[in-house]
């Protein structure tokens, strides 16, 4: 049996009865996670405004799926997308550090607009969820990762297609050879550019929701008895072969069905780009350690892997001028200096972009590759922070950031960035509402239950 065959066939079978506990547990904060971002990013984002009147220009609205924090609602595949992008807008959902990518937000939009249309029950949906992670991380990978980032490549979208598809298959009931096609037609679909870092462009968040109406539509068509190109993953010309130069196949299914890449998926505490969460969980404790004062720092050193380097610590010129949301995402220097200026690092924090505090230390702050950090890379999404201050050395080295699996959050820090995220458009006693059908997704007969818990207060 070819890798294709084998990971369709596993996301075929997979079902909620048969999961460890643990990863069950997981998926349902996995998907609370994700629903907060949305619900924030559909009222605050700045691409929000033209994602809407486009998707509606494009009929995209015309139908009964719901969008959280939307009090309209719209076709399965308009959904998906929007709900996809908005969830990848704040830069504030999951990651799998390995993967070097954001497997919720392709995979859930996809399968909860596929149960939508279906009427899946939750069960089906959380299983179809797991099934998704697994085919987008596993996919990344065996690329692997870096390699792909180095042509250029955004893994979030270009594995997230398979990984939608994959669980909106399992949704729709498909079998292991309907679930292969799926992956086929989603291979002419995957796609996903890194030139967003150029001018802060809106793209990132575009191509991750794209992937995943994408993958809903391969699943549907497969369900249809649309054919789709066999070997999709490992192919002479599929997904690993054509988008990385020495790719390891076997590695998508290597220990399948026992170990579960949903468990090494990290949640974010700050929303900004993973790559710089070490950064500020080091200045946060240097500062709170030491009491330090921005108007005390004289230079801060921040050491990156390889990868680190590209998304948030080069052309240093560039990041230590953010003129955007996206730019200050993507710069070391600009969330350290916020980190150190304010004690913290939240979605208000870009408003302080041209603050006089923050702009005085963004000359300060320099990233440089550490050969140290690079052998931490790609299990750990590392960074050590050295500080000249008062004449003194301050250096601390975060292996592990806040959120991933060995430093999660607890149940309460997660309920708490769920309500920070979508209490301010739902009120306190709506997005307790959510919080708590997501919690127990798996035991809710009708899929559509739950979302139609998802308005806002207002429109």
């Amino acid at each position: 049996m070819n890798i294709t065959q084998q990971i369709s066939e596993f996301s075929a079978k997979i079902s909620v009865a048969t999961l460890p506990a643990d990863v069950v547990e997981r998926a349902r904060e996995l998907v609370l996670d994700l629903v907060g971002n949305i619900v924030r990013a559909r009222h605050e984002s700045d691409s929000t405004p033209s994602l809407l009147s486009s998707a509606k220009a494009l009929g995209f609205d015309h139908g009964t799926a719901r969008v959280f924090g939307d009090n309209a609602t719209y076709g399965p595949a308009g959904a998906a997308f929007i709900n996809s992008t908005l969830s990848h807008s704040l830069d504030f959902d999951d990651t799998h550090a390995a993967g070097t990518l954001h497997p919720g937000a392709p995979v859930i939009p996809a399968a909860l607009a596929a149960g939508e249309m279906v009427n899946a029950s939750g069960a089906d949906v959380l299983a179809a969820i797991v099934a998704g992670y697994e085919v987008v991380c596993r996919t990344g990978l065996a690329l692997p990762a870096g390699d792909h980032y180095q042509r250029g490549y955004h893994p979030t979208a270009t594995c997230g297609v398979f990984g939608a598809a994959a669980a909106a298959g399992r949704v729709f009931g498909l079998d292991a050879a309907q679930i292969a096609s799926a992956l086929g037609i989603a291979l002419s679909q995957s796609a996903g550019s890194l030139q967003f870092l150029v001018n802060g462009a809106w793209t990132k968040r575009f191509q991750v929701g794209w992937s995943c109406m994408s993958g809903l539509a391969a699943a549907t068509l497969a369900r249809d008895g649309f054919k789709g190109a066999s070997e999709a993953i490992e192919g002479k010309h599929g997904f690993l072969r054509a988008y990385a130069p020495n790719p390891k196949p076997e590695r998508v299914v290597e220990n399948l069905g026992t170990v579960f890449e949903l468990m090494a998926t990290g949640v974010k505490p700050y929303p900004s780009c993973r790559y710089g969460h070490a950064g500020i969980d080091a200045v946060l404790a240097l500062r709170a350690e030491n009491n330090l004062k921005a108007d005390e720092v004289e230079k801060v050193t921040y050491g990156l892997s390889n990868s680190g380097m590209l998304l948030v610590g080069a052309p240093a010129d560039k990041k230590a001028n953010p003129r955007n949301t996206v730019d200050g995402q993507f710069s070391g220097p600009f969330v350290l200096s916020v980190a150190l200026a304010t004690g913290q690092m939240g979605w208000d924090s870009y408003g302080l972009m041209q603050d006089p505090t923050v702009r005085g230390l963004l000359p300060k702050v320099h990233c440089e590759f550490d050969p140290e950090i690079e052998a931490e890379y790609p299990t750990n999404m590392s960074g050590k922070i050295t500080i000249s201050a008062r004449g003194k050395t301050f250096t601390k080295k975060v292996t592990v950031p806040k959120g991933e699996p060995s430093n999660f959050f607890g149940a309460d820090e997660l309920k708490g960035k769920f309500m920070q995220l979508a209490q301010p458009s739902m009120g306190a006693a709506a997005a307790e509402t959510l919080a708590k059908a997501i919690l127990k997704i798996d035991t809710i007969r009708d899929i559509n239950e739950l979302m139609r818990l998802g308005k806002p207060l207002t429109h």
